[in-house]
């Protein structure tokens, strides 16, 4: 639920805002007067992620201190968006009024809704005895909200009103529920979309309890950090979701954009959070294989072995107006579900996953020698052969991203660093399942000898020798597409750059054109196509910067790692303890603050996990067989970090450790 500050829905393509569910918005206005004038915000309270409460007055600013009249909106989401309104009357004599509240929906899918493209279909309004029924039709799709109170009501096609009379000093409440619901083309199937009524409040307070209680206890001396890992927490609990065709908790990627799974952010967030809530990668594994690519579908950029891109709900999907109900438009999540099986059972133990997802596993590792190999030369490159698809399918995925440092931009396809990096790690870390796991020892020295042979071609045709970096990608002539970015970083997690380059590589990584001094930035700041707020431009990514601050530990570079992880925690108080999905690359030294990203997601998930990985590099964490291997390289100005409980194939173990690196301030 997106709403202004009053508590108010009232959407422009500026400021979208409603009640989404199953990217649809079920409800596009929800505003809420008293005698014809619109109210006034005194406070707002969070107070969970599923619950918050408005404090209003009528009128402007101005009028607070003659204010006789005050209302209490109090929402909760979860199986049905509910507001309790409760109107309080602070005068000495009774009074009559006219609570109104506006209702609208347009159905429009959430980006229809962001773009404020028209909905097709037609849409009609029932009043009906006690509710008041939104309904949407095309063809044979049918989506309706229905709205309802406790308390009687004159209920119009335009919303609901209430004339109530107070006592001196007396109070008045309702309560509202909204649920939404879609009807499948078989017409007996009907779905509520946000899960029937229920009372939530009691079960989600329950639910985070037990979610917290799970997850390792933190003690440090920066209070900063312990209320970002705390947010974090929070953050990874509100994003859960049970899917439509699995009971299976699922992670969705980031609000409001993205309310659903993503390949590429659930291995990524399933990776950070393994030392902490090795669930979260275990569901992302299982539900990604179960929609593993099994056949060539160009509609959908689909390929045997893929992993998927992107699932969505919406009417254009279904109506395939668009390849998102399920499109595979991306080339770095099949060697990622690799990386990933292989980490998880490093953590945990958990071999008879490993063993149970063998075909799906050696399916990815297929897919990354011919699907992937576009060219027949050893690399991953990508191209759209969908037109609806993504033209850039590498986790710099917007128009514009893959870029020579001049600002032109290549043909198609394109080989980015990263992916090459990505499948170098998924070939070694398949050849220790495989001589683990799958008996196969054949198989195992086959991708070893493979991963070999792609670290010494990738050090050869991606090095750009005169100015001491690795190119973004290679261009369909296999020329460099030599732009300075952030990409490289990825190269030290996955362990593919050369041991006597790595310190260039450090280096490039926290020089002035790609360190803003909060974090590492998409595009260094001398490029031609350098944008501060640019997407993939000149933006600082925390997820970026996290697998960046794992790279600098593999190789050594803990001073390095160091820098990087207090600067982002230090950003990240700005932000209210939460990372954003991106915020501005502004130099620290110009703005004095990180700068907001316009239309983030926040919360984000890969975001929300980028502090527990600053964490886990802070203190060296690694598994080495059995146990939990801990080297702490900590800034004198966090202090002492101490980690309890932490989970994994030992058991729950602690780590701590004092700030002894000496950074100089930013």
């Amino acid at each position: 639920m997106l709403s202004d500050s009053r508590g108010d829905v009232d959407p422009s393509p500026e400021v979208p805002s409603g009640l989404f569910a199953w990217d649809t918005r079920f409800l596009s206005k929800w505003v809420l007067t008293i005698d014809g004038e619109r109210l006034h915000e005194l406070s707002i309270d969070d107070l969970q992620y599923f619950e918050c409460r408005f404090f209003l007055v009528p009128g402007e600013p101005t009028h607070y201190v003659d204010a006789k009249t005050s209302v209490i909106r109090q929402r909760s989401l979860g199986g049905v968006f509910e507001e309790q309104l409760t109107v309080l009357n602070h005068r000495d004599e009774s009074v009559v009024l006219t609570l109104r509240m506006e209702i609208d929906s347009d159905f429009a899918d959430v980006f229809d809704a962001r773009e404020a493209r028209p909905l097709l279909g037609r849409t009609a309004k029932f009043v009906e005895q006690g509710r008041l029924r939104l309904h949407h039709q095309r063809d044979r799709h049918i989506a309706e909200t229905i709205v309802t109170s406790s308390e009687p009501a004159e209920i119009d096609a335009e919303g609901l009103t209430f004339r109530i009379e107070l006592d001196a000093h007396g109070q008045w409440s309702t309560t509202i529920r909204a649920i939404g619901t879609i009807q499948g083309a078989g017409g007996r199937d009907v779905r509520e979309n946000l899960r029937g009524y229920q009372e939530v409040r009691p079960e989600k307070g329950r639910e985070l309890r037990e979610w917290l209680d799970r997850a390792p206890k933190l003690t440090c001396d920066s209070e900063t950090l312990e209320d970002a890992y705390q947010r974090s927490l929070i953050d990874l609990a509100a994003l859960q979701y049970v899917g439509l065709a699995s009971p299976m908790k699922l992670m969705a990627t980031g609000l409001p954009w993205y309310m659903t799974v993503f390949g590429r952010h659930s291995l990524v967030t399933g990776f950070q959070t393994l030392p902490f809530m090795p669930q979260i990668a275990r569901s992302a594994l299982w539900m990604l294989a179960l929609l593993q690519g099994g056949r060539v579908d160009d509609f959908r950029d689909e390929e045997p072995g893929k992993i998927m891109h992107e699932i969505r709900y919406g009417e254009p999907g279904g109506f395939e107006d668009t390849p998102y109900t399920t499109y595979y438009g991306s080339a770095d999540c099949t060697p990622l579900f690799v990386v990933l099986l292989d980490e998880y059972e490093r953590w945990t133990a958990d071999a008879d996953t490993v063993r149970l997802l063998e075909y799906e596993a050696r399916s990815a590792l297929a897919w990354i020698d011919t699907y992937g190999n576009l060219m027949d030369d050893g690399y991953v490159w990508y191209e759209r052969r969908s037109p609806g698809g993504l033209e850039n399918q590498g986790w710099k995925d917007s128009r514009g991203a893959i870029m020579y440092a001049d600002g032109r931009l290549p043909g198609s396809p394109r080989a980015t660093c990263e992916l090459q990096g990505y499948a170098y790690d998924a070939k070694v870390r398949g050849a220790r399942l495989a001589r683990t796991f799958w008996n196969d020892p054949a198989y195992a020295d086959r991708l070893e000898r493979e991963a070999a042979d792609l670290r010494s071609r990738f050090n050869r045709d991606f090095w750009v020798a005169d100015r001491g970096y690795y190119a973004l990608a290679l261009d369909a002539e296999g020329g460099q597409v030599d732009a300075l970015a952030s990409n490289m970083g990825h190269l030290l997690w996955s362990g593919i750059v050369d041991d006597s380059r790595a310190g260039q590589v450090a280096e490039q990584l926290l020089s002035r054109p790609l360190f803003s001094g909060w974090g590492i930035r998409t595009l260094a700041y001398d490029q031609a196509g350098y944008n501060p707020v640019g997407y993939h431009t000149g933006a600082v990514w925390p997820s970026d910067n996290s697998l960046i601050a794992l790279g600098l530990r593999r190789y050594g570079f803990a001073d390095q790692a160091a820098r990087l992880a207090v600067t982002m925690v230090e950003a990240s108080r700005y932000f209210g303890g939460r990372m954003p999905e991106a915020f501005a690359g502004y130099d620290r030294r110009l703005t004095r603050y990180p700068v907001q990203y316009p239309r983030a997601c926040s919360p984000h998930s890969s975001s929300a996990g980028t502090i527990l990985v600053l964490l886990r590099t802070l203190l060296g964490l690694r598994p080495h067989h059995d146990h939990l291997t801990i080297d702490p390289a900590i800034p004198e100005r966090l202090g002492r970090i101490e980690l309890i409980g932490i989970p994994g194939r030992w058991g729950r173990t602690d780590a701590f450790g004092r700030g002894r690196v000496r950074l100089e301030p930013e």
